[in-house]
């Protein structure tokens, strides 16, 4: 009996220590030197607050994690996602200062999921992530192939002869499921404008791959077989091979093909010591990473969106038949041109709206590389913890934009530059602004031409639309295709 007694006494004393340990070490961290942390919680030792961050949410608005904390504590909290310690700040100020000190108190940052898939270890010589001359030599090259000189000069008419071809494919089928086709249109296309990828003849169907790792990314990250996550591992494994063999090929061929960014890339090995066959898979895979997703999103939301406001869908579509009643066109079914994408002013809106509404993911990541004080608010962010930049929480605040979670391409007319410069940021900000940004607009002004000008569409069913954090659309948004 008194064994017993012991134990029972022994685990009671076990679970106070546990208790005060939570309570003391993980609940409420201390610092050095007396510095004050942002109010928050840390949830759960290991696990912090994940299980709540992952829970979707079926609307449009906020995610509840982020906005019954903002509510709770402020517009700058902390929690802990997966073990880390992470600070989520919706405040604009806070957030152009953070994204304007790249390099200096910040640095870009994944969580571990995403390290792991775009292999973001390594000095700062060379990862794709480095700032200063690496960085500047990345956005360089980028703009050069996919700026707006090139857009004018032969992309855009390139875009349009790819959505149209795609969408002739699309108005055979029964019904499409939109996003991910949407997602293998955009992949293709800027695959081929990289390093002249042909979807027709690879034995690697890059949309289907990306498609998986998407899915893998935003799953448990248990790498063993079965697992989405050990499936996204895989496929990334396979990309990557390929791409490996592609520029192998080009650096061993006589005539090295110039034309294309990885040509470039490749003839610039022998200047710039950073290029490293690896460095340039992982950045040519992580930029075709980046673009589709985003792009893909976009048109399945809006065409979700516009299902449902036939007045918008109506001003649009008059948009772009009137651009082809335009005197100044020779010929009613000739291409488009870069002053016609720059008068698409209500396209431009919807998308604008679309962005607003729908950012894939709910903020920006930062690792601050010193502490960084918060004076106003009179706390610190440690060196090493991690900083979610928030812009949903900013694009969907009733204070920036009225009836937030509202479809209303129409605000864009009357909304403060000001406001928008502060509050709505879907490519970033900063030195890391995404060089692809023009790019994505004249792609998505070009299947919205093409589509309203030579076919039909009808929503067939769809949804529903959820955060979880990062939007979701169910089993997908799918839509009967036909030629006018």
């Amino acid at each position: 009996m008194w064994s017993n007694v012991g134990l029972c006494i022994a685990a009671a004393l076990l679970v106070t220590y546990i208790t005060h340990w939570i309570i003391k070490h993980w609940s409420n961290p201390k610092c050095k030197n007396g510095v004050v942390l942002p109010p928050g919680s840390m949830g759960l030792p290991f696990i912090g607050e994940t299980l709540s961050l992952i829970i979707p949410s079926y609307s449009l608005d906020l995610h509840p994690f982020i906005k019954t904390r903002i509510q709770r504590y402020g517009t700058i909290f902390r929690t802990s996602v997966a073990g880390r310690p992470v600070v989520v700040s919706a405040d604009p100020e806070f957030n152009n200062y953070v994204v304007a000190q790249e390099g200096r108190l910040v640095e870009i940052y994944y969580m571990d999921t995403f390290s792991k898939i775009f292999k973001q270890e390594g000095d700062d010589e060379t990862r794709t992530t480095s700032t200063g001359a690496v960085h500047r030599y990345i956005r360089g090259i980028t703009l050069t192939h996919f700026g707006s000189e090139k857009l004018k000069q032969t992309l855009l008419p390139q875009m349009q002869e790819s959505v149209d071809k795609t969408l002739t494919a699309w108005s055979t089928q029964p019904s499409v499921e939109v996003k991910y086709a949407a997602s293998v249109m955009f992949l293709n296309f800027s695959a081929k404008k990289m390093f002249s990828y042909d979807a027709d003849t690879s034995p690697v169907d890059l949309g289907g791959r990306y498609s998986r790792i998407i899915n893998g990314l935003m799953s448990f990250p248990l790498n063993i077989p079965g697992t989405a996550y050990h499936t996204c591992l895989k496929d990334q494994e396979k990309v990557t091979n390929m791409l490996r063999e592609v520029v192998k090929d080009r650096r061993n061929s006589p005539e090295r093909n110039q034309s294309d960014l990885l040509g470039q890339m490749v003839n610039d090995m022998d200047k710039e010591e950073f290029l490293s066959d690896d460095f340039i898979v992982h950045l040519v895979f992580g930029s075709l990473f980046a673009s589709f997703e985003s792009v893909s999103a976009v048109v399945a939301l809006a065409l979700h969106l516009l299902s449902h406001h036939p007045s918008a869908l109506q001003e649009l579509t008059a948009e772009h038949h009137e651009i082809l009643s335009r005197k100044s066109r020779e010929n009613p079914s000739s291409s488009l041109t870069w002053d016609e994408y720059k008068s698409m002013t209500f396209t431009l809106q919807v998308i604008n709206e679309t962005l607003r509404l729908g950012n894939v993911a709910p903020g920006l990541l930062r690792r601050a590389l010193k502490d960084i004080e918060v004076q106003e608010k009179g706390f610190t962010i440690p060196a090493g913890w991690t900083i979610m930049v928030a812009n949903s929480a900013l694009q969907l605040n009733p204070d920036n934009f009225e009836n937030p979670t509202e479809f209303n391409p129409w605000r864009w007319k009357d909304l403060e530059q000001y406001v928008v410069a502060k509050n709505f940021k879907p490519f970033g900000g900063g030195t890391r602004q995404c060089a692809g940004a023009e790019y994505s607009r004249v792609f998505l002004c070009t299947f919205f031409h093409v589509l309203l000008t030579k076919y039909m569409w009808t929503k067939i069913k769809g949804g529903p639309i959820s955060r979880n954090p990062v939007l979701g659309f169910g089993k997908g948004i799918h839509i009967k295709f036909s030629q006018q």
